[in-house]
């Protein structure tokens, strides 16, 4: 028989293997990266809190600042992208709204938001190469340019599908200036730029200018798709809304249709 004693040691909680310095959590308190979030809901902004948790340290103003633009340059691009399209799909088939904020996050892949993570990894990479030579960012861009369109590839973070010249990119550029976020990267991909420009019409998007930006604010790669996916999760949920307020597949039927069918 299992008496009550035995259930308790059978359902209590096992220790969690996982170990994290992001938040401590105590009765009655929660303290993360060493501020308490009483105090954190009260005196910061979600930009601050997001390099907060991520970096595990504040953001000076201009850095909150330049994060915000970042953020808010991701927040929607009409009914073009894949990731709005699956999202709205599903909400017409009446799924719940967290299915279909998932169903946008996970269309989400190489060809879609997964180009600011190549961005950022091969600028990122490309400098720490500079760093150990004699190369210019004139030279360093160079080489990139020359290797992609040698092998018929696409340039990471250059060219728009919809836009010549993506009006996001050339902002967050002024403003990378303006917020003294201008670094290394940026440099580079306005080299880049430049050469492209003139061989090919073509110039930064969105993902060029935003990669350089967060690599030049000491942001790994790895953490690209995840900043796209903040901005746009906004976007996605007023598709879904806006979706779900109009008739499901675009066509209902009243009692008396129905009758006669």
């Amino acid at each position: 028989m299992i008496t009550k004693e035995v259930l308790k040691d059978i359902i209590q909680p096992v220790n969690p293997r996982w170990k994290t310095s992001i938040t401590k959590v105590e009765p009655n308190h929660l303290l993360t990266r060493g501020y308490s979030q009483e105090d954190l809901i009260e005196n910061i902004t979600l930009p601050e809190l997001i390099y907060l948790l991520i970096k595990g340290e504040l953001p000076t103003p201009n850095q909150a600042r330049m994060l915000q633009s970042v953020l808010v340059s991701f927040c929607d691009h009409g009914i073009t992208p894949p990731s709005t399209q699956a999202a709205r799909t599903m909400a017409s088939a009446g799924s719940p709204v967290a299915s279909c904020l998932a169903g946008g996050l996970l269309a989400f892949g190489e060809n879609h938001a997964g180009a600011i993570e190549i961005s950022m990894k091969v600028m990122q990479e490309a400098i720490k190469y500079k760093n150990n030579s004699d190369l210019t960012h004139d030279l360093l861009a160079d080489k990139l340019v020359n290797h992609y369109l040698d092998n018929g590839k696409k340039v990471p973070g250059f060219g728009h599908r919809y836009h010549k010249e993506d009006p996001r990119a050339s902002k967050l550029i002024k403003l990378s200036y303006k917020y003294d976020c201008f670094g290394d990267h940026m440099k580079l991909a306005l080299s880049m730029q430049e050469l492209l420009w003139a061989r090919k019409g073509i110039k930064m998007n969105i993902d060029g200018a935003n990669g350089a930006i967060l690599s030049d604010m000491g942001f790994d790669w790895k953490t690209g798709c995840g900043f796209f996916a903040i901005g746009r999760l906004p976007g996605l949920l007023a598709h879904v809304i806006e979706e779900k307020n109009e008739k499901p597949f675009k066509k209902t039927f009243s009692f008396e249709e129905l009758s006669v069918l």
